[in-house]
């Protein structure tokens, strides 16, 4: 059998039910791989500053935040790539002109355009934002990650218009018409490289869960991926293996097709 080393699970759809809740299930499968000795990291598009409660109930103490903007291993911070700040003036000036509005993760805070807009209001709410502020310019050299809200598909297009960037979709009910700005050289596959580096750890000797399109990278740079059984149509294709839902035990499920749980 391999000697797994590091497992990465993204969270919304795949640690997260879509009521917010984390089945028992899930909670005793990252037990168990930790008592095996593997690293488990939150390989995630939120902000690492929002986790603290999630990460103290699942003993967790190691990030990928911001789609692969940043990561902390027990502490130590792996590396910090902030996006362009030309990049930020031209997505918030189309989004001005579309009527979009977006959120701006920086390490401290969620910076909104539209803090007090029901869209924004139903998004902070969901996600459980708590450090949150309005935009101001001055921020624009700190944007680790970006969400755009109130898109239609057809709307990608205005967005799209640099070779290095594409959206992806948020894959929650209710919040489709949101999407982050992921950068092509700058992912969680990306950040799932750079962790392996770091540590020493093969390829071959990582596991990777996800549900969303922002998981593509991260599913195709590990050894054993799995895409979660009511993941985005387009996910599958990326990962080795298809596990069952985030509400029927698909972390455990598939950790238990490895052997690695009981």
């Amino acid at each position: 059998m391999t000697d797994y080393k590091v497992l990465f699970l993204d969270i919304d759809g795949t640690i997260l039910t879509p009521d917010n809740t984390i089945e028992e299930s899930t909670k005793s499968a990252i037990s168990q791989v930790q008592e095996l000795g593997i690293e488990v990291f939150l390989a995630t598009g939120r902000p690492l500053h929002e986790l603290d409660e999630m990460a103290k109930e699942l003993n967790i103490h190691s990030f990928i935040g911001y789609n692969g903007a940043y990561a902390v291993y027990r502490g130590e911070e792996l590396f910090n790539e902030p996006m362009m700040s030309s990049t930020i003036d031209q997505f918030l000036e189309t989004a001005n002109l579309h009527q979009h509005e977006a959120i701006l993760y920086t390490n401290n805070e969620n910076v909104f355009t539209h803090i007090q807009s029901p869209t924004t209001q139903d998004f902070i709410s969901y996600f459980h934002l708590y450090k949150n502020a309005s935009y101001s310019p001055v921020i624009n050299d700190q944007v680790l990650g970006m969400t755009l809200l109130n898109l239609k598909e057809s709307d990608i297009s205005f967005y799209e218009t640099e070779a290095d960037i594409h959206l992806s979709q948020v894959n929650v009910e209710g919040m489709r018409h949101c999407y982050d700005v992921i950068r092509d050289q700058v992912n969680k596959g990306y950040g799932v490289q750079m962790v392996l580096k770091h540590l020493g750890i093969d390829k071959q000797c990582s596991i990777a869960f996800g549900d969303g399109m922002n998981d593509k990278e991260m599913l195709s740079n590990t050894g054993e991926s799995f895409a979660m059984g009511n993941g985005h149509p387009d996910i599958f294709q990326y990962a080795k293996h298809r596990t069952t839902n985030v509400t029927d035990s698909g972390i455990f499920n598939g950790l238990k097709k490895l052997g690695l749980v009981k």
